[in-house]
């Protein structure tokens, strides 16, 4: 019963900080606000929860990597894959080996794993503080994409990275060829373990809707098991967990393009996978204020008064840390962008300073690092304490609040500076999609209408319906108008009918120019699901 009341409250506190954030006189970026209601829980009503981190780890992890995977624009991802994967693997290993050998030299007393653990979790970056951070100020598309895609990819190599360190803290030995040799099998087994899982699912719901008809909730609640079911999976079969539940998700994008579905189900998935990322994100926030108040009345004054750590060097810590990230991310992101020809000719001098600083602030940590720092082992093997593990986990905590609070009065004005390029802001044709939409559902109803035409009976109510419908698509393409209709008053259930079967031509011509590759899927899942608002509430006049 504990463990629900805690629960409670943690959604609880989710939904006030939501509100506060709302209505604050000062605007304070959401994980900000999160953070400090976490802090309050602790510090003024003495709320303490325990972390098994095994489960805090299988909870979290999983859903949210698949969420990434899922609704990253993949054009965009395969598009831009090359800066992408610079800098969610080159970047990576540069931080874990660069900032391993800083921690150490840092930080003396801590062993050489730990270190080296430490780095790799700090790697990974988050792609929702960032959204969060940055306000209203609005991110170059192509820009956007690409810290997506580094969020993505840099979960999985930096908590595997992150895992290996932690078994060499454990067992005492470590050997760069058979961790080489380990990422890559791992790497290779989740990404097909995850892959599959998705498939399979995802056509074993299409088969049996054949059968017996589509059920909303089954195919919400089966998208809700397929990223623990691919992550334990791979776990299970020696792969990456991490990296088969964000395949899966990719794998899902797919299976959803092919083969019908109700546009209830579109709507009500997203709309409960919306609840799911908000509440996760939410309280992994809110843990980490509940856990700084904890650690600052418990591991904190441990560590403060410990060898390792005294007075103010624990702020020294965090900020020389966190300057080193910062640093290695601007370099990484500096030189490649230094040898671009098509940047440098889209950008000048000052521009590109500008990019690249976004870049770099952009690196922000969040609830992957949260998540994977709290997961360090409390005991090793032979059953003593993990070694230097509370300052670990200060450490990061620390860099995870900083980076927050320097992107959150940083970023917004550095991303309203950069200077308008069609290079950052390629989305793909709306104006063509929505001209195509709208040709194809003229087409249908003109083809509606010859069928009336021959058809025998009294068909001026159908035709009257029919040619007012085709008038305002008309009017609709040759203003270039791609606003949703208004509400039909006369002749509504005739009409209502030819208003479906339009939309249906739409959406099935938005689905074709999504496999022809002329947009891509941020613009077309916002154009169908502009279809699946307006078939909603036909339906709901039924």
């Amino acid at each position: 019963m504990h463990y629900v009341v805690l629960a409670l409250v943690l959604l609880l506190a989710v939904a006030v900080s939501a509100v506060l954030a709302r209505v604050a006189p000062l605007r304070l970026p959401l994980p900000i606000v999160q953070i400090a209601v976490g802090a309050f829980l602790a510090a003024a009503l003495d709320v303490r929860i325990p972390l098994d981190p095994e489960i805090f780890f299988l909870l979290f992890i999983p859903p949210l990597l698949f969420l990434d995977g899922w609704r990253i624009p993949k054009g965009a991802f395969f598009r831009d894959l090359k800066p992408i994967l610079t800098l969610a693997v080159g970047l990576v290993v540069f931080t874990v080996v660069g900032m391993g050998f800083f921690i150490s030299w840092l930080v003396p007393s801590m062993p050489m794993a730990v270190c080296f653990a430490v780095a790799a979790i700090l790697a990974p970056t988050d792609p929702v503080a960032v959204s969060a951070v940055r306000g209203d100020a609005p991110m170059p598309a192509r820009l956007e994409h690409v810290l997506e895609g580094e969020a993505l990819l840099n979960d999985a190599s930096g908590l595997d990275f992150f895992r290996f360190a932690v078994a060499a803290a454990v067992t005492g030995s470590f050997s760069l060829a058979q961790t080489a040799l380990g990422f890559f099998w791992v790497a290779l087994a989740g990404v097909a373990i995850g892959a599959g899982v998705a498939f399979l699912c995802g056509y074993a719901l299409r088969w049996l809707a054949r059968f017996g008809g589509e059920d909303t909730g089954v195919q919400i609640l089966v998208s809700l098991l397929v990223p623990f079911a691919a992550y334990l999976a791979a776990e299970h079969l020696g792969g990456s967990g991490i990296l088969a539940a964000a395949t899966a998700g990719i794998a899902t994008h797919y299976v959803n393009l092919h083969g019908a579905e109700l546009s209830s189900t579109r709507m009500e998935r997203r709309a409960v996978w919306n609840t799911v990322q908000a509440v996760m994100n939410g309280i992994i926030f809110v843990l980490l204020g509940e856990q700084l108040v904890n650690i600052g009345t418990g591991e904190l004054g441990e560590v403060r008064h410990s060898e390792v750590a005294g007075g103010g060097t624990l702020l020294i810590y965090v900020a020389a840390i966190t300057a080193a990230l910062l640093v290695l991310r601007f370099f990484w992101v500096w030189v490649p962008l230094f040898f671009s020809r098509r940047l440098n000719r889209a950008l000048d001098s000052r521009g590109r300073l500008l990019l690249v600083s976004v870049v770099s602030v952009a690196g922000v940590r969040g609830a992957i690092t949260l998540a994977g720092v709290l997961s360090l082992p409390l005991l090793m093997p032979d059953g003593s304490p993990f070694p230097a593990r509370e300052l670990a986990v200060v450490i990061a905590m620390g860099v995870i609040l900083l980076s927050l609070l320097l992107a959150s009065f940083t970023l917004p004005a550095l991303v309203r500076r950069l200077p308008a390029t069609p290079y950052l802001d390629e989305t793909g044709d709306e104006l063509g999609a929505r001209a195509a939409a709208v040709e194809a559902a003229i087409a249908r109803l003109e083809a509606l209408g010859e069928e009336i035409d021959s058809g025998d009976g009294d068909t001026i109510l159908h035709r009257e319906a029919l040619d007012y419908l085709l008038d305002r698509y008309r009017r609709r393409l040759s203003s270039g108008d791609g606003a949703g209709d208004d509400r039909i008053q006369a002749m509504a259930r005739t009409e209502r009918y030819y208003r479906m079967e339009a939309l249906a031509a739409e959406r099935v011509r938005l689905f074709e120019l999504r496999f022809e590759h002329r947009i891509d899927d941020e613009l077309h899942r916002k154009l169908v699901l502009e279809v699946d608002l307006a078939e909603a509430s036909l339906r709901s006049r039924e």
